[in-house]
């Protein structure tokens, strides 16, 4: 295994849903006793959506009492074999990045078993990233259709995250808080895994969590986000005797500008560990290729280090993948960069134009296919340099 992919791992692991889920509840066993009040001794019902809603469901019910029911709502892939270990569970498996008739059920389904909660109960809601398009509730008047196509039309857009989650919220009838809103429990707990810059529950999922309408106690928290991932990665290559020159989370804003600035950095700075997380954006043509974010900017930096001397080129090794194991509607989670000459300009060019970084990547052995990785914290970008 690669060292950058080792590191990779590392940084995902770190991040896991089910590990960050149990951490946060051992180090709050009022969570689970219900503190002072006996009423609700431990979460009676817990709601898992997102990409990592598996794997954080899995980290709740390890802890929880056996038989604790619950809803768990994720992507097509990332059930695993939950569903088959906790048969008291309900589990919905839903599209994305697009939404289908599957995320509508699921969104009724959240509404239904959040508004049947007991005056006593304590809900427990896990959320991670992905959860925007794998539940929903529509107003009457707007079909999955309309909805599919405001979705296709924001992903192309080259809309950042916040901006697609903000025009999400507008069309729902759950989300930016409204679910919760129909929860008349006596006690409420909002673990996040968050896959936004700055980490805001009212942020990820649209809202979904957003504890700040509850009436009820609550506690929230973020339990991994792209910090989490990144530190595990420099405690670890500093343990293989590397030096960490760089770690940031700067991957925002146009794909272009973003691989411009990575470039500059790398062609600048000293040799060493190079690591930056976040999620840029791209503008998509009306019929793009195969490929996500994280294949077009592995080549949009091929094409920024292609005027380097071929020595020098072949000093730099970088993968850049996102932490779900998946990049746009792809397999793949990313995509290498380990020698940028075996790509002629016009090449990059072309695939770049075209959105079909994945295909050029494909042709050359470069793709990075990992699976579900049980969580999702943005991107990562590393690159060494030697």
């Amino acid at each position: 295994m690669s060292i950058l992919s080792e590191l990779w791992w590392t940084g995902v692991r770190a991040a896991g849903g089910q590990a960050a889920v149990q951490r946060a509840l051992e180090n709050n066993p009022s969570i689970l006793a219900g503190g002072k009040n006996r009423q609700a001794v431990a979460p009676v019902e817990v709601i898992a959506v997102g990409k990592a809603a598996a794997s954080m469901a899995r980290g709740a019910l390890g802890l929880l009492p056996v038989g604790t029911p619950g809803l768990v709502v994720t992507k097509r892939g990332h059930v695993g074999t939950l569903g088959a270990d906790y048969k008291q569970l309900e589990v919905i498996e839903a599209g994305h990045p697009i939404p289908d008739v599957q995320s509508l059920l699921a969104g009724q389904r959240l509404y239904e078993r959040v508004r049947a909660l007991s005056s006593n109960s304590h809900l427990l809601m896990l959320i991670s990233g992905g959860a925007s398009a794998l539940a929903e509730r529509l107003p009457p008047g707007v079909s999955l259709v309309d909805w599919q196509r405001k979705t296709e039309d924001l992903v192309a857009s080259g809309a950042d995250i916040q901006a697609v989650n903000s025009e999400r919220s507008k069309l729902s009838l759950i989300k930016s808080g409204r679910l919760l809103k129909a929860f008349s429990g006596a006690k409420a707990t909002v673990l996040a895994i968050s896959d936004v810059a700055g980490d805001e529950h009212s942020v990820i999922g649209s809202g979904l969590g957003d504890p700040r309408y509850l009436a009820c106690p609550t506690y929230s928290a973020t339990v991994a986000a792209n910090a989490t991932a990144r530190e595990a990665i420099v405690q670890a290559a500093r343990s293989q005797g590397l030096v960490v020159q760089e770690n940031k989370e700067r991957l925002y804003g146009d794909l272009y500008d973003v691989a411009h600035q990575i470039a500059r950095t790398l062609r600048r700075g000293p040799a060493g560990l190079y690591l930056w997380g976040g999620e840029p954006t791209i503008t998509l043509p009306e019929h793009p290729g195969k490929g996500g974010r994280n294949q077009a900017l592995t080549l949009a930096l091929a094409r920024e280090l292609t005027g380097i001397t071929q020595t020098t080129t072949q000093a730099f090794e970088v993968l850049v993948a996102g932490t779900d194991g998946t990049d746009g509607p792809t397999s793949a989670a990313g995509g290498w960069l380990r020698d940028s000459s075996i790509y002629t300009r016009a090449e990059l060019d072309d695939a770049l134009l075209r959105a079909d970084a994945g295909t050029l990547l494909g042709s050359h052995n470069e793709l990075f296919v990992t699976g579900p990785t049980d969580t999702n914290v943005m991107d990562l970008a590393l690159c060494l340099k030697r």
